[in-house]
């Protein structure tokens, strides 16, 4: 995800705010940007050049304009979990703001949190599936595991030399399984 314009990030938001006619742009621009680097891995500030965000502060920022200002009901998502962003707080944002949430997964934390869904296989649907309440129960499990990935990504992305005690040992019952 790219942009292509000269503008700063307070400038795209502003202008973005103004085209919605909402009634203050730079009140709005900037809940905007205080909610897109709460979602970025990597903070950014007003000033930066759009055309400077890396992949994931233009999602986050993108995640947080669509949320906060666009108009559209329906939100087609690609693989958030690559976009280097908090992925479970965006999706929860994009929900808490009404938006139609249709997401292409192959993450368990986020697929195992929809109600229903579509396996697609060979370019048609195969499979309609409802989560069922092992899955759910499952979560907790899948959250704790995930956090451990999520600490480690943030010690590399600061430049951190990774270590055994950082990572929690696991029961022998369970590393074949995973």
């Amino acid at each position: 995800m790219n942009f292509v314009m000269d503008l700063t990030v307070r400038e795209f938001l502003e202008m973005h705010a103004k085209s919605r006619m909402t009634m203050n742009p730079t009140e709005t621009a900037e809940r905007c940007f205080v909610c897109a680097n709460t979602l970025a891995g990597e903070k950014f500030t007003p000033e930066t050049k759009v055309t400077q965000l890396s992949g994931g502060q233009s999602r986050a920022l993108m995640i947080a304009d669509t949320a906060l200002m666009s108009a559209s009901p329906i939100i087609l998502i690609d693989e958030i979990e690559n976009a280097g962003i908090d992925r479970r707080e965006a999706i929860k944002l994009l929900a808490n703001h009404e938006k139609i949430i249709l997401m292409s997964t192959h993450d368990p934390l986020l697929a195992l949190r929809a109600d229903k869904r579509i396996v697609i296989k060979n370019g048609g649907i195969a499979k309609i599936l409802v989560t069922t309440e092992t899955e759910r129960q499952s979560l907790d499990h899948i959250q704790q595991m995930d956090e451990i990935l999520q600490n480690l990504r943030n010690h590399l992305r600061k430049g951190d030399t990774i270590t055994m005690e950082m990572i929690p040992k696991m029961e022998e019952k369970h590393v074949g399984t995973l």
